[in-house]
């Protein structure tokens, strides 16, 4: 295990996203490993699924099962069971994603409550989310309803490179209507956060790809750089935030990941996703950005056609747990010395 700290450990939830997934199957793959990580690991999920789904892997890693987060340990995973399903893999039913909507809502409430320092979130179903009546089309929405979070963002972290998303999950038609200088204004600001606050980085340097073949060319290529991105920039740097741009997105990446900037703001969901999966397709880190909690996901699906095969990897969720724990550290109060009662500035008048 690696070395303690002194006090009580941060306590991460991890949910267990939908229950026919390879959410089971990673947490079970990475049990071993997580169980060393200087924190208490608590799992939202279901005990008949998880020991269904470590029979069919042959993994039979322990789990204790809790009746309220406090009785979570360090040293291995613990189990707070909030359904009790029996769902074969790859086949998920509206019970499981019933399932994997209460794992989340109930890691908000406990992070909310300051019950827990961090939520790590496994894969879930944007149609499981539709086919029960959920108004969100993914994590990212649902968790800035549930938190009252007026702005967030998508984030994705890696050793080597580190995006941020302008826009999501929208057309290449709807992106152009959607970014306006406000916007991006809005994603540095975050992005900044991000890096000076969960981070620790005391000279972050942002980045922001252009949206035109070679920055548009002065307006030969379009002219969304002059009218939208260009003012953006003049913007932020009024503000004090280090956002440096337009870049040529075909060579902006190769410079941010071999150390130049510190974080790309992307303006749409592929400009930015492809190159960070060329380079972190196994370990990448989806990242919250703006909520009121530490929020941490795997940067992968739910993956139905390998769930219980044992292919799932685990990388990615120890990689989202290790993140976690580096940013609850960083928001936790820090325990301040003791006054000295002989010290010239406590000694009575």
């Amino acid at each position: 295990m690696e070395a303690m700290e002194k006090g009580p450990l941060p306590l991460i939830l991890l949910t267990m996203g939908c229950p026919a997934g390879v959410g089971p199957d990673v947490i079970l793959a990475g049990a071993k490993e997580l169980s060393r990580l200087p924190a208490r690991l608590l799992v939202l999920g279901d005990a008949q699924v998880l020991s269904e789904r470590a029979k069919t892997l042959g993994l039979f890693p322990s789990f204790r099962l809790v009746k309220a987060p406090e009785e979570a340990q360090a040293g291995s995973l613990n189990l707070l069971p909030l359904s009790e399903l029996s769902v074969s893999p790859g086949r998920p039913v509206l019970e499981g994603f019933q399932a994997m909507v209460r794992y989340i809502r109930e890691g908000v409430k406990l992070c909310l409550e300051g019950r827990a320092a961090a939520l790590v979130t496994g894969p879930i179903s944007k149609e499981g989310l539709a086919a029960i009546g959920e108004p969100y089309p993914g994590h990212t929405e649902m968790l800035a309803a549930l938190t009252g979070a007026p702005e967030v963002a998508m984030a994705f972290w890696g050793e080597r490179l580190r995006v941020v998303l302008a826009t999501t999950h929208l057309s290449l038609r709807k992106v152009l209507e959607s970014l306006t200088p406000q916007v991006l204004l809005r994603v540095a600001r975050l992005a900044y956060r991000f890096l000076t606050q969960d981070l620790g980085l005391e000279r972050p340097r942002l980045a922001l790809a252009a949206l035109n073949p070679h920055a548009g060319e002065g307006g030969l290529f379009g002219d969304e750089e002059i009218r939208i991105l260009q003012p953006a920039i003049k913007e932020a740097q009024k503000e004090g935030l280090p956002l440096q741009g337009p870049f040529p997105a075909d060579s902006l990446f190769f410079r941010a990941a071999s150390g130049e900037f510190d974080l790309v703001v992307a303006l749409y969901h592929d400009q930015g996703l492809i190159p960070f999966k060329l380079l972190h397709f196994r370990d990448g880190v989806n990242v919250t950005l703006g909520l009121p909690l530490v929020r941490t996901s795997v940067d992968h699906g739910t993956g139905y056609a390998i769930a219980g095969s044992g292919q799932a990897d685990p990388t990615s969720l120890i990689a989202a747990v290790r993140l976690a724990l580096r940013m609850a550290r960083r928001r936790l109060p820090r325990p301040q010395a003791p006054s000295d009662p002989d010290s010239p500035c406590t000694q009575k008048a």
